[in-house]
């Protein structure tokens, strides 16, 4: 697109913010309470050296309260913009950070490109002409074909946490456009036929690929992850095919579209607590240009010191007015408009802070998001954590919230990998977690229950690595939590050992079966299904390459571990027993003849509670529906075989559907192929579970 003409503007008005394509033309606003001027720059296209026009908003005319505002008649969609603002300069008293000379992305931009963004450059060399990432204005008509968010309980859900770039990167891929939302919808058949109800996505809101420290970006890397986000209202360019056309809604919206025909939602995983722009030492994009005392925590003796809660440079002011608004506007557009199905809130604790950086205990953003009837059936999770010791798991403000159960995660590795004295607790997290979300009507669908994510050893390196391997991220291996609660089976990383490999094999199936028996809603973490692992970097976030993509080529080489993962989530789909609403309790339910669950040990009705040794625990979970059989369920996480005693069912005959033991085939078993168990103990190898379902004694065949 190229431009020569000079279009008239008009006064304009103030909301809504951003660009709005209207009949006469585009109508501009933008927050900035105490700028005394502004100017909005248009550019032809996103690469154009120079802006076509430049417009020089009066005071009198285009300024309402707090916003600037012009409406530009007859500017046609696809014109590129950045705006300048004038103000006073006092960073140390008032936190005023305006500089006339400095163009900033609008912060309601719905479509941005980064082709003329260099952060290295304005950090060391000062501020460059027109070399800001630039907002396009978008008038794209879209046909949604009926689609709306979809609506699933959340009992039924089933995560899969993924990367969008990375999912397709790989040469072994095959897709016709690697790395973008394009890429993922060749994908979603793989999605589909492995039985999840939901992707999460890692960050797909525009973020600064450079935000890396020095020695990081000058070695090659850059930010792969996305933690680093400055455009809140648009799809990320870099997942783009032709985001110099204004394509990113487009894209985004084709991706979504795609995903619910399959009936799978999107949960957006959104980075809120805060910016790519870091402390007094990082670069002006766009808020501190605009309301820097507004948008950020600032120190109130010196506001040239940012408050940091995240380890990332700044934090968020969350629960100023403004920006409050401003984060339940962003939630609300792409539910409304983007259909999406949810949100994860990383570090959601520090949005849970006021300006000084304490604590509240009723966080107006927080309870804003809650009570959004805009946002009443979107799933609404968080990290429910910051990075300055504020951990929230459990307590997190209001009731609607959905948390990240850490102490799921530290609780199952630790017994599976054999800590002893686990018992009553690994039977809390297998039962809800009801010590943790049973007060203040909580239930067990509080809970995300995970054993990895992105954040840490992928599900191989946890039965792989003892110890971190994060040289490749130059920063001399002291990124990366230092403790995993892992093992690695005997030998550290990469072996031919058979012994040991086949024992990692199963660990990771023990792991994954805890997590989908577990109530609550299980999340896997994308390639822990083919055991993708990164040679023991447990924080691979500026590693867009191999080491951090997902190997296509893994789909055949452990495809007998992704069809016992295709097989244990058939399994907990078939099983509302593994789905309940309320913990379990040792309760007779609705009239049922047994209670919801029944503890045991290695003998029945003898749970070792009390016995500090203990590895080992089976429980009877009764059945929910008319059709669906009891389950038993036994687990052995000792280094020697258990004899364990079976509960008698009258009538009734156990049939093996899950042994993490056995092997391919036989290690999980559709109901049509299973074979009756003959009376007797049954007996568990060392480290492993076996999940029996009961059914009618009808003459079936018995096998031991």
């Amino acid at each position: 697109m190229s431009d020569s003409r000079t279009y008239p503007i008009l006064p304009g008005r103030r909301y809504p913010p951003g660009a709005t394509v209207e009949e006469t033309g585009v109508n501009f606003s933008v927050y900035s309470r105490h700028a005394v001027g502004a100017e909005l720059l248009l550019y032809a296209g996103a690469d154009s050296d120079q802006p076509f026009q430049v417009i020089r908003l009066d005071p009198e005319n285009n300024h309402s309260f707090f916003s600037w505002h012009v409406l530009v008649v007859d500017l046609p969609p696809g014109t590129h913009y950045t705006w300048r603002m004038d103000g006073p300069h006092d960073p140390r008293g008032h936190g005023w950070c305006f500089d006339p000379g400095i163009e900033l992305l609008d912060p309601w931009a719905r479509a941005v490109n980064v082709s003329n963004w260099d952060r290295w450059r304005r950090q060391t060399e000062g501020v460059q002409p027109h070399d800001s990432p630039r907002a396009a204005v978008l008038a794209d008509e879209y046909h949604w074909c009926g689609d709306t968010p979809i609506r699933v309980s959340s009992e039924q859900m089933i995560i899969y946490e993924m990367h969008v770039g990375g999912f397709t990167r790989h040469p072994s891929s095959g897709v016709q456009h690697p790395g973008t939302f394009a890429g993922l919808i060749e994908k979603v058949p793989y999605l589909q036929d492995l039985g999840v109800t939901h992707v999460e996505l890692m960050p797909v809101m525009a973020f600064d690929e450079q935000d890396v420290p020095e020695a990081v970006w000058a070695s090659g890397l850059r930010n792969y992850w996305g933690y680093s986000s400055f455009g809140f209202f648009s799809p990320h360019p870099g997942y783009c095919v032709t985001p110099e056309q204004g394509s990113h809604r487009r894209e985004f919206r084709d991706m979504v579209r795609t995903l619910h025909q399959a009936g799978i939602g999107v949960i957006l995983d959104v980075v809120f607590n805060h910016t790519c722009e870091g402390n007094g030492r990082g670069p002006t994009l766009s808020f501190k240009g605009f309301g820097n005392e507004t948008f950020y925590c600032l120190d109130q003796l010196d506001k040239t010191i940012y408050l940091d809660f995240t380890g990332c440079g700044n934090t968020v002011s969350a629960n100023h007015p403004f920006v409050a608004r401003y984060i339940l506007d962003c939630l609300e557009y792409w539910v409304r408009e983007m259909h999406v199905d949810g949100f994860r809130f990383d570090l959601a604790s520090a949005m849970a802070r006021d300006a000084n950086g304490h604590p509240m205990e009723h966080p107006p953003v927080l309870w804003g998001i809650e009570l959004s009837d805009t946002l009443a059936a979107s799933k609404i999770i968080a990290e429910a954590w910051d990075a300055a010791g504020l951990y929230q798991v459990g307590s997190f403000p209001g009731y609607r919230w959905m948390e990240w159960n850490g102490r799921y995660r530290d609780s199952i590795r630790r017994f599976v990998r054999g800590d002893t004295g686990m018992i009553p607790e690994v039977a809390t997290r297998l039962a809800g977690s009801s010590d943790l979300y049973g007060a203040n009507l909580r239930q067990p669908i509080n809970s995300i229950n995970f054993v990895t994510c992105h954040d840490g050893f992928t599900l191989w390196d946890l039965v792989s690595h003892h110890t971190k391997r994060n040289i490749a991220n130059r920063e001399g291996n002291r990124d990366g939590n230092n403790d995993n609660l892992s093992w690695n089976c005997g030998i550290e990383g990469e072996t031919t050992d058979a012994e040991v490999l086949a024992l990692r094999r199963r660990q990771a199936k023990n792991l994954l079966t805890l997590l989908f028996l577990s109530q609550g809603i299980p999340m896997l973490l994308a390639g822990d299904e083919v055991l993708r692992g990164q040679s023991g970097n447990n924080n691979a976030w500026c590693q867009d390459n191999a080491l951090g993509w997902f190997d296509w080529s893994l789909v055949e080489t452990n495809r007998e571990h992704l069809r016992f993962v295709r097989g244990l989530i058939a399994l907990r789909k078939r099983h509302p027993s593994l789905r309940r609403r309320r913990f379990l309790a040792g309760q007779t339910r609705n009239g049922a003849d047994m209670a919801d669950v029944t503890w045991h040990g290695t003998q029945v009705g003898a749970p070792p509670w009390d016995d500090r040794t203990a590895q080992t625990l089976a429980f009877t979970l009764a059945p929910v529906e008319p059709d669906e059989p009891p389950l038993y369920i036994a687990i052995n996480m000792a280094a020697a075989a258990q004899r364990f005693e079976l509960p008698a069912l009258p009538g009734r005959l156990w049939h093996s559907a899950l042994d993490t033991g056995g092997a391919s085939p036989l290690d999980v078993t559709r109901p049509e192929d299973q074979i009756a168990l003959e009376p007797g103990p049954l007996v568990l190898r060392s480290r492993s579970v076996v999940v029996l379902e009961s059914r009618p004694n009808r003459g079936y065949s018995l096998r031991n």
